[in-house]
């Protein structure tokens, strides 16, 4: 554009950038994605100070969220392009146009390239200082975004960024928000038991207003129905009974539609097909997927739900008698048991010759007699000193 390399040549800086800004907002108002970029490539040439196109460039990534969808697409990414080589220079330009390019990214709902957008802007840099709570933000919205299109790994790399920051958090929207997204990671990614705990601690906040909005009941149920769901896919084992017991001891939980099913996984019951078929329809597409020996996640959690609960009615049953009840085949049946065996998930042995598994029940009797031992000695130290403490007020 001639008029450029006119004002350009004009020797007062001030006149200068006042002439450039009337270009610009033509510019913009015409909507014209090529006169755009021209002003771009003449704003990074060296005929423009750096003083100037600075001051230009950070109005002209403020302006263009004016033009229409398609061209300030074309326009923000061919700016990033080059303002890339000299970008310690424009970090401040740099970032506003990321994060305007990264909102109509999200409203159009292409996720993974919103995070990317939004990643690109550096957050380390030693050119200007930056606000934790800002960084911890970004590093959140990044999560999310990836986790919108299903990509955990990345979601979990960025949110492990915002582990370090969240100590000195003191932006309740943002504390939740990290909550929120660690545990929808965990969940994606399987670890079902961490993922249980996590919601579950979310479903404990106490209703409050965050901007405006009401964190009220509804998300709250969402929440514990989602910790519910999260510990029926997780291993059996002793953890998971622990968390099933807080679970299950939670007056929320019986209003929920999940806590028949819920009543039956922690009393160690055995799960007919059209039980768990029922609660599989409730299930995302990651809780459904499919394992590593060809089975679901929820039939491989079934199965080893019902093993441990035919632990508790036998004290030693042959491989395909087990197969027939866990309705799987004598060889997986035993691969299960022989797995949770090794992971001490399970108490008992394989006689591989004879085809039996045998049941070791009393081990696991005598640790939970001595937590109960161990709770009813505690709650008696509670006692004892809440006695000694009123002797001691009285005698004062």
């Amino acid at each position: 554009m001639s008029s450029l390399e006119q004002i350009a040549a004009l020797p007062d800086q001030k006149q200068k950038i006042e002439q450039y800004r009337l270009v610009l907002e033509t510019i913009i108002a015409q909507g014209s994605a090529i006169d755009c970029k021209c002003f771009v490539n003449h704003m990074v040439s060296d005929a423009v100070p750096l003083v100037v196109s600075r001051q230009l460039l950070s109005t002209f990534s403020q302006a263009i969220s004016r033009l229409s969808p398609q061209t300030h697409k074309a326009v923000a990414t061919h700016t990033l392009e080059k303002l890339q080589p000299r970008v310690v220079s424009f970090e401040e330009q740099v970032t506003t146009l990321r994060e305007h390019l990264a909102n109509l990214l999200e409203e159009e709902e292409d996720w993974s390239r919103a995070a990317q957008t939004l990643a690109g802007i550096d957050l380390d840099s030693g050119m200007r200082t930056l606000d934790g709570e800002y960084k911890l933000s970004k590093n959140i919205k990044i999560a999310m975004l990836y986790l919108e299109d299903d990509d955990a790994v990345k979601a979990e790399m960025f949110i492990k960024k915002a582990s370090a920051l969240i100590a000195n958090c003191k932006n309740q929207e943002l504390e939740l928000q990290y909550k929120t997204c660690y545990a929808r990671i965990l969940d994606a990614k399987r670890r079902f038991l961490e993922a249980a705990t996590r919601y579950y601690d979310l479903s404990q906040i106490e209703t409050l207003e965050i901007n405006g909005r009401t964190v009220g009941e509804e998300q709250l149920q969402q929440a514990l129905t989602a910790s519910v769901t999260c510990c029926i896919l997780a291993a059996a084992g002793p953890q998971r009974s622990r968390v099933l017991a807080n679970l299950y001891k939670d007056e929320r939980c019986a209003r929920l539609p999940l806590f028949p099913f819920l009543q039956k996984v922690y009393l160690e019951r055995i799960l007919r097909k059209e039980e768990v078929d029922a609660f599989a329809e409730g299930l995302h597409v990651h809780q459904r997927a499919m394992t590593a020996d060809g089975s679901t996640v929820l039939e491989r959690a079934m199965i080893e739900h019902n093993l441990a609960a035919a632990s508790k009615l036998y004290m030693n049953i042959y491989s395909e008698e087990l197969g027939q009840l866990l309705g799987t085949s004598a060889e997986r049946a035993e691969r299960v048991a022989a797995r949770m065996i090794a992971e001490e998930r399970l108490q008992g042995s394989i006689d591989q010759v004879e085809g039996l598994i045998r049941f070791d029940t009393a081990s696991e009797q005598l640790l939970q007699w001595d937590e109960q031992i161990q709770k009813v000695c505690n709650q008696l130290n509670g006692i004892a000193d809440t006695i000694i403490s009123k002797e001691t007020a009285v005698g004062a």
